[in-house]
């Protein structure tokens, strides 16, 4: 093989040093990362990238890009590293304008060469792996979300151990179980969910800190609590009510509820979503004692949440017609999450609280709803 005989020869001509009294030849060797999946393809087999230096800007594949959290992080991360740096990747079709503001390519993490190619071929440095089947849609499908949230984690895995990528993976508050403390639900404590989607996101947890330790891979996840944006459509999700009762009370001035009015989860703003996100991206490996953190802002009931609408929109009309599989789902979940490693840290600060976030979403409806009827 060529390395072996070029280490070969570096190493004939050190001892050929020491012997003639001459100074030892100082040789600078890169790190070379390697997959733990046996690569068999031929002469691609011996591909092997390295990571860059800090003081560069990374690269970065967005899988899923296509969901709730991925084109709002790529228009964040474009501010932050250029328009170009940042890809956007789906299997679905991207909207027009999603498609204009930069780089988008079809990746299917099922398809582990494929995806391999595209972070060859692209100088790939960060990877955020936001492609998952969410927890009702999951229950829904058990078989696709298995492939989906298991199998594609692991191509994923196996791709960043091997080109030395910083990987994000985010995990949830289904992650947790009805024999997890609940308020508040630390960072360390037993687990044990009951959906597909909460398995599957302990498995990353569990196998992302196993490829750390094992591959040195810098591995890196946030426990998102639900999250609530005004600019993307509920996907499917157990806490999807507190983002439909604004474009239901914008738009026909009635919300029906899915889950009871008493049920108290952890809730979170996107932007401060978002920004946790790139802060841990961003954090010097040496500040984290933990590779999977907590991170929160505010705790509220559907009752909770529709009062605090109800103050800007007093006609809202609000109906209780209880799912029993999303109410199940939530009540195995927790009620509040203990944020303070993250906070302690790296500095893990939310900006908006129940009311900040309720003026901002009914804001942003509003007028996008406004503009629409104007057209």
């Amino acid at each position: 093989m060529p390395v072996l005989r070029v280490l070969s020869r570096v190493a004939k001509q050190t001892l050929l040093a020491h012997e003639c009294g001459c100074q030892p030849l100082a040789v600078a060797v890169r790190n070379i990362s390697f997959s733990p999946r046996q690569v068999t393809s031929g002469s691609d087999a011996s591909f092997h990238s390295v990571s860059f230096s800090e003081t560069d800007h990374p690269k970065v594949l967005i899988t899923g890009g296509l969901g709730q959290l991925g084109v709002g992080l790529a228009k964040m991360l474009r501010r932050r590293f250029g328009k170009n740096n940042v890809i956007l990747s789906d299997i679905r079709k991207p909207p027009s304008n999603v498609f204009h503001s930069g780089p988008f390519i079809y990746a299917d993490i099922l398809d582990y060469k494929n995806l391999r190619e595209i972070v060859v071929n692209n100088r790939i440095t960060w990877l955020v792996h936001y492609s998952a089947l969410l927890s009702a849609v999951g229950e829904a499908n058990v078989a696709l979300a298995r492939a989906v949230n298991i199998t594609g984690l692991h191509n994923v895995l196996d791709i960043a151990a091997e080109h030395g990528l910083r990987l994000f993976v985010p995990s949830t508050i289904g992650a947790f179980g009805p024999t997890s403390p609940r308020n508040p639900t630390p960072d360390l404590c037993i687990q044990r969910p009951r959906t597909i989607y909460g398995v599957s996101k302990v498995h990353a947890e569990l196998m992302g800190e196993y490829y750390h330790h094992r591959y040195g891979l810098d591995f890196r996840c946030l426990r998102y609590p639900g999250i609530i944006s005004a600019d993307s459509q509920p996907g499917g999700g157990t806490t999807d009510y507190a983002v439909q009762i604004f474009h239901d009370a914008i738009k026909t001035g009635r919300f029906e509820c899915n889950l009871k009015p008493d049920t108290r989860l952890p809730m979170m703003y996107i932007d401060d979503c978002l920004r946790a996100t790139l802060e841990v991206m961003e954090t010097p490996a040496e500040l984290l004692t933990m590779r999977t953190y907590n991170i929160n802002a505010m705790s509220f009931t559907p009752d909770e949440l529709a009062q605090e609408v109800q103050k800007q929109l007093p006609d809202l009309h609000v109906k209780y017609n209880i799912d029993s599989v999303r109410q199940a789902i939530a009540d195995s979940w927790p009620m509040n999450f203990d944020d303070s490693n993250a906070r302690n840290d790296w500095g893990w600060k939310h900006d908006y609280d129940l009311p900040e976030l309720c003026q901002t979403m009914l804001n942003f409806i509003g007028a996008e709803t406004r503009m629409a009827q104007a057209n």
